[in-house]
């Protein structure tokens, strides 16, 4: 593998539904402190937790997970204890698609196909660095 060209991490979408997720728990934790029984308290500090507990792994997840360009080859590097890769090259001939919805033509991120490799929320400038575009 040449040197990275481009090194970097997927687009801050993937967060927003995890993020979601636990907005929602904590918001319901924090509605159960408002009644008046302690058992329903309990309940809602557990709601509070493990919404935090979730909201801390999806963005450790995100962070760990690296795009890397080098040259005509494309690694994705991601895992939190356990580091794992796939990688793709572009070869004269082979077929690589870009797919970008509406929201990622919006908010500027793509997904990627390459064979087997299916890579989402690809920020733009790493997708236009690799078409040239």
């Amino acid at each position: 593998m040449d040197a990275p060209v481009l090194q970097t991490h997927r687009h801050g979408i993937v967060l927003a539904r995890p993020l979601s997720r636990s907005l929602l728990l904590a918001v319901a934790g924090a509605a159960c402190f408002l009644a008046p029984w302690t058992a329903v308290a309990l309940a809602g500090a557990a709601l509070l937790g493990l919404a935090a507990l979730l909201a801390v792994l999806a963005v450790a997840r995100w962070d760990r997970t690296h795009l890397v360009l080098a040259g005509d080859e494309l690694s994705v590097v991601h895992g939190l204890l356990r580091r794992r890769s796939a990688s793709v090259t572009f070869e004269p001939g082979r077929a690589v698609e870009v797919e970008r919805s509406l929201l990622g033509r919006m908010l500027g991120y793509a997904t990627i196909v390459a064979g087997e490799l299916e890579i989402d929320a690809v920020p733009r400038r790493l997708h236009e660095r690799l078409f040239g575009r």
